[in-house]
């Protein structure tokens, strides 16, 4: 982080929200990340935007250094993050998110469009069905179990793992992404997410919208026919296919993925 940024907390609503922050008086990018991770995982992002935006990257409820969690809570992430946007006084942001960023984002542009100026979108959680009923995330799942050894592990260790599993990522990428799974709050297994069909959120965005895809082959989880379907329902919604690149889309091909965005930002300037 350079020295210059910021870090802080607020609070909003019943929470106290922490994040980073570039400054400046630029036009303002505020970017949720996705699950396990924590603001600061967008730190590449926001070292090459930084030049022309002013970057502001908050933890999520139960992730990073933000409010924790009680076993079974009600989540609506995209009402935190409006919070979070009047708290800070923010005026009219460009919004993105990764994942179930994404989905944060993309609902905050659906129920709270006087908040934004514009969406982008990484591969969203977009699924066509509800999760199944009773715990979001089997005992058994191997993600799951490695987040709660996490906390037993060095940094070091989590930095290799993650070396030895993504080795395109750029080595920046490595140090936020094991300081996160370490700061997860391991509560949000227990949670109750509220499922909307994204279709209808899709339908009700009143934002110019940037929808960027990858290979479902390499792990996405938004397909071709999916971002099409987006972009029937609602014209102000564009899609983007980045080649060679799964569900981290801007940690596989950073290149394409920074010129997708960085198109989209000049249209909406």
């Amino acid at each position: 982080m350079k020295t210059e940024w910021q870090q802080g907390d607020i609070q909003t609503g019943d929470m106290v929200m922490h994040y980073t922050r570039t400054g400046g008086d630029k036009p303002t990018i505020v970017r949720a990340h996705g699950f396990s991770d924590n603001g600061m995982c967008w730190l590449l992002v926001a070292q090459v935007l930084s030049t022309d935006y002013d970057m502001v990257l908050p933890d999520a409820r139960g992730h990073g250094k933000s409010s924790r969690l009680q076993p079974g809570a009600k989540i609506n992430r995209a009402a935190d993050l409006a919070g979070f946007i009047r708290a800070l006084k923010l005026d009219r942001p460009v919004v993105g998110g990764h994942s179930m960023g994404g989905v944060t984002a993309a609902m905050l542009g659906a129920d709270y469009p006087d908040l934004g100026r514009g969406l982008i979108l990484e591969d969203p959680a977009w699924f066509d069905r509800p999760p199944e009923p009773g715990p979001r995330w089997a005992d058994e799942n191997p993600f799951r179990k490695f987040l709660e050894q996490a906390p037993q592990q060095t940094i070091e260790e989590i930095m290799a793992k993650c070396r030895a599993d993504s080795p395109t990522w750029a080595e920046i990428e490595l140090r936020p992404w094991a300081e996160s799974k370490q700061q997860l709050d391991l509560n949000v297994f227990t949670e109750q997410g509220n499922w909307v069909d994204w279709k209808e959120v899709a339908r009700k965005i009143s934002l110019s919208t940037l929808l960027i895809t990858a290979d479902t082959e390499k792990g996405a989880l938004v397909t071709q026919a999916t971002a099409k379907i987006a972009q029937e329902l609602n014209p102000l919604i564009q899609f983007v296919q980045t080649p060679g690149a799964g569900h981290n889309i801007r940690r596989e091909n950073f290149k394409d993925y920074m010129e997708a965005v960085g198109g989209f930002l000049k249209t909406i300037e």
